[in-house]
């Protein structure tokens, strides 16, 4: 070994050496402690939507998955033009750009996640009242067509996804999304979601998907929470 292959070997070691030194931790621990990026506490308790979805989903969802996300999102974003910008900047920023393919993918995978918790509560589903109940008999013309045009969504999305109702200008519309997308990207208002990838559901209903979605239309859609979203 030459001079020179001796010194780029060394300087490898001692880079090495420091990003696995505690210093390093440290500095990526502190920078991302620092970013508005965080995975907020679920809005009920993990045994708050059984029957429908069990507290060991929800361990495993929320605490795994969602968490995952979170974690790679707030490392990706340290030292970059990202860093303290909230998750829908990120998203935006980052959207279309071939070369942020893992941001966007982690910032709109902990967005989509944390939009879905709030799409249910215990006791929800049925049929809404208000303004939210208005809007969807104005845009489906009854929610029994909403529910007709949601369950397809949701059932014939191809491999992981969401189904998503949104609203369009002053039109409500239901669509779907494949992987981590997500309708802020085309400039639609996002109303509620439900998750199809399949570890959302898998622990309680296997591949009986239309179960899932019957269950989150019936029991659990939250529709005080897409009200709140209406723009207008």
């Amino acid at each position: 070994m030459d001079r020179r292959d001796f010194l780029k070997l060394s300087l490898s070691l001692s880079a090495a050496a420091f990003l696995e030194s505690p210093g390093f931790r440290f500095i990526s621990q502190a920078a991302a402690a620092d970013s508005p990026v965080g995975q907020p506490p679920l809005p009920y308790s993990r045994d708050a939507l059984e029957p429908y979805i069990s507290g060991r989903t929800l361990e495993f969802h929320y605490g795994k998955h969602h968490q995952t996300y979170v974690d790679n999102i707030r490392k990706l974003i340290i030292g970059t033009e990202y860093a303290g910008l909230s998750l829908k900047e990120i998203i935006l920023k980052s959207s279309g750009n071939p070369n942020q393919t893992a941001v966007f993918n982690n910032a709109a995978q902990s967005f989509n996640h944390e939009f879905y918790w709030k799409s249910m509560k215990s006791g929800g589903g049925g049929e809404p009242k208000g303004r939210i109940g208005q809007a969807i008999d104005k845009s489906f013309g009854s929610h029994a067509q909403f529910e007709k045009e949601f369950s397809e969504a949701a059932l014939t999305q191809f491999g992981s996804g969401w189904a998503w109702l949104v609203q369009d200008g002053t039109v409500l519309k239901v669509i779907k999304t494949a992987n981590a997308d997500t309708p802020m990207t085309r400039g639609w208002v996002p109303l509620l979601t439900l998750d199809v990838w399949e570890h959302a559901y898998y622990l309680d209903y296997q591949n009986r998907r239309g179960d899932y979605i019957r269950a989150y239309l019936d029991h659990l859609i939250n529709w005080s929470f897409a009200e709140s979203n209406l723009a207008g």
